[in-house]
């Protein structure tokens, strides 16, 4: 699966309301750490296929950004069952990724 670029109109669709666990990556395209992580996270997108990977772009949807309340970037977010479970910020290696998808 594809990693899904998440706006205002599909968030609730594929992260709240989706059957399985979302990683949502808050990132932007200045961002040093957010372009290093973003191969990896490209990766994970098409790799797994029990888990949604999506990414927001803190530039182009300042309205997600806040409203989850992303303060540095990258921020991680888990979500299961329409709650986010698990969050995390910086760079992180692909087993730090699988591990806080677990």
């Amino acid at each position: 699966m594809a990693v899904l670029h998440l706006t205002n109109d599909n968030f609730n669709e594929e992260v709240l309301n989706s059957d399985v666990p979302v990683l949502v990556d808050f990132w932007a395209t200045w961002c040093g750490p957010c372009q290093m992580v973003g191969p990896i996270v490209e990766e994970l997108g098409n790799e797994l296929t029990d888990v949604k990977v999506c990414k927001v772009d803190v530039d182009q949807q300042p309205e997600l950004a806040r409203a989850h309340r992303v303060m540095s970037i990258p921020t991680f977010m888990v979500f299961k069952d329409g709650k986010m479970v698990k969050r995390d910020m910086g760079y992180k290696t692909k087993d730090e990724l699988l591990e806080l998808i677990k």
